[in-house]
């Protein structure tokens, strides 16, 4: 899955938690957030700290991979 958005990072976490059968408040203490934060990161916040979404894609079982873009400049 390519995510590209705040939004559809925020829509995979969410829908990994659904499909894990995860509440927000289970997911939020497993990853050691709080739930008004994950409720923010599931609706696309785009200010959320990266370390913390690590612990909550961590905790969801979801991994990043991170590849060049085809075509990109490359820096």
């Amino acid at each position: 899955m390519r995510i590209q958005t705040a939004a559809e990072l925020g829509a995979a976490i969410r829908n990994r938690r659904l499909d894990s059968g995860l509440t927000q408040a289970a997911l939020a203490g497993k990853a050691g957030v709080s739930r008004k934060w994950l409720v923010e990161v599931e609706a696309g916040k785009y200010s959320a700290e990266v370390g913390r979404v690590l612990d909550v894609l961590w905790a969801v079982g979801l991994n990043i991979e991170i590849t060049p873009e085809i075509g990109g400049s490359g820096g």
